[in-house]
């Protein structure tokens, strides 16, 4: 191969009303970087500019057992499109002048590779691209994520990258290396499946007491709100020996404890996936503990699954319930029915979990739910003795809540992405009023506070 040269990869601020540290991490990027560390000679360099563990931070920021705590922010001005919405707008992350910080330290690159999640989340990526032009001048930059892929000619046109990434990094990125670079630079091979790409290059974040793990891609379920499909047509499954091994691996090399299942559909097909990987790691007797912020499919869990998720310390539940109005579960998609709920926390409580121990993901504010529904399946929630957690619905292009929103005439298929965002559609497009969402809000909050969940 030819020499050597730089690549920097960096995960963008997010600009908000509201963000939080829920076991976030730039997991497709650092996959990208492992593909990058075993296939190629560039030397890579990460900035994390959503790091709670930057070594250079000078305010020691509160963290739970469990990895989950706060971001630092700072307050800035309101875009004119979100001026309407009653909340203060922040940049999330490291202070700008710490970046700055980062950008002396780092070698010249001959690429910056940059992620962005959240379609509304854009600006991050704009100040970044300004911030690498002011220092590095027209190096290359590639801006991939889930943003580049539902908003490729957005990205295209405001973003300030030269190269727009849409899809799965590791099926096209090695042959945009050869692209940019020329042949000696990449070798001539695809990768084709989820269990092919090496494991994430975790040594390039610091602090890895939390880590991410991917065990499938994609899922099989339709929801009417969710990017899932769109973003992953097919939905795959690693076999579960290696994510055992990636799990060991990472315990034994960086101490790790807890791991957060990232996968859409962890539970799906349970008897050849979750049933044997859980019994993996509880043949190997780690002292891990895992969590689950993307929700469980209620429906899945058995008797034997809820034992196992106890024995294997799956510690933090979260299950995708969404509403319990017929109504709406029927409109929004089929993977939950009347009763699948109640059984779940029955075989939960049974194998050694506290109802109080159990959160349960409700959508607010789909087009069409109404107050006294959206109340009924908070009410139903405490009832069973478990926490109820607001999921606000937020607009996302593509998909079937979306196509309705702008048939309706909701949200132009044009508007500025930041109005994607699920505080700004609640106050200004949203059927449901302020006064309505700040009940619920506090009939939840009541809950969460007697179950010390945040």
């Amino acid at each position: 191969m030819s020499k050597a040269k730089n690549i920097l990869l960096i995960n963008p601020w997010i600009y908000d009303f509201t963000a939080y540290d829920f076991w976030l991490r730039p997991l497709g990027l650092l996959y990208i970087a492992s593909l990058l560390q075993k296939y190629t000679r560039f030397r890579l360099h990460l900035i994390d500019c959503l790091s709670r563990r930057h070594p250079a931070l000078e305010k020691i920021i509160k963290t739970k057992p469990d990895g989950r705590g706060p971001f630092l922010k700072k307050e800035v001005p309101k875009p004119s499109v979100l001026k309407e919405v009653p909340r203060k707008y922040s940049r999330y992350g490291i202070p700008i002048e710490l970046f700055l910080h980062e950008l002396e330290e780092v070698p010249f690159p001959d690429l910056v590779l940059l992620t962005c999640t959240m379609t509304y989340w854009y600006p991050g990526v704009q100040l970044v691209v300004e911030l690498i032009r002011r220092k590095f001048g027209q190096v290359p930059v590639v801006l991939g994520g889930i943003y580049a892929t539902l908003l490729p000619e957005h990205a295209r046109s405001t973003s300030g990258a030269d190269v727009i990434f849409q899809g799965m990094g590791e099926r096209g990125f090695l042959p945009l290396i050869r692209e940019i670079f020329g042949d000696g630079y990449s070798p001539d091979i695809q990768v084709e499946t989820l269990d092919e790409i090496p494991w994430p290059a975790f040594d390039l974040i610091p602090g890895q007491d939390v880590l991410p793990v991917l065990t499938s891609r994609g899922c099989l379920f339709e929801c009417s709100f969710c990017a899932s499909p769109l973003l992953c047509k097919k939905f795959e499954q690693r076999p579960p020996s290696s994510v055992v091994s990636e799990i060991e691996y990472h315990h034994r090399r960086y101490r790790t404890q807890n791991f957060a299942f990232y996968d859409d559909a962890l539970l799906l097909k349970k008897e050849n996936h979750i049933v044997p990987l859980l019994k993996g790691v509880i043949q190997r007797d780690l002292s891990v503990f895992f969590h689950t912020p993307n929700g469980l499919h209620v429906r899945e869990i058995d008797s034997e699954l809820a034992s196992l998720f106890k024995k294997a310390n799956v510690q933090s539940l979260f299950l995708s319930q969404e509403s319990t109005d017929a109504g709406v579960l029927a409109k929004a998609g089929s993977k939950v029915s009347e009763g699948d709920l109640e059984r779940a926390i029955v075989h939960l409580e049974r194998a050694g979990y506290r109802r109080q121990e159990i959160n349960v993901y409700l959508m607010v504010g789909l087009l069409g739910q109404t107050y006294s529904s959206m109340k009924e399946s908070v009410l139903h929630v405490q009832r069973l003795g478990a926490v109820p957690r607001l999921a606000y619905f937020s607009p996302v292009p593509g998909t079937c809540e979306w196509k309705d929103l702008v048939k309706g005439g909701y949200i132009a298929q044009d508007a500025d992405p930041l109005l994607h965002n699920k505080l700004a559609f609640m106050f200004l497009m949203g059927d449901i009023s302020p006064r309505d969402l700040k009940l619920l809000k506090e009939l939840t909050d009541e809950k969460k506070g007697q179950a010390a969940v945040s």
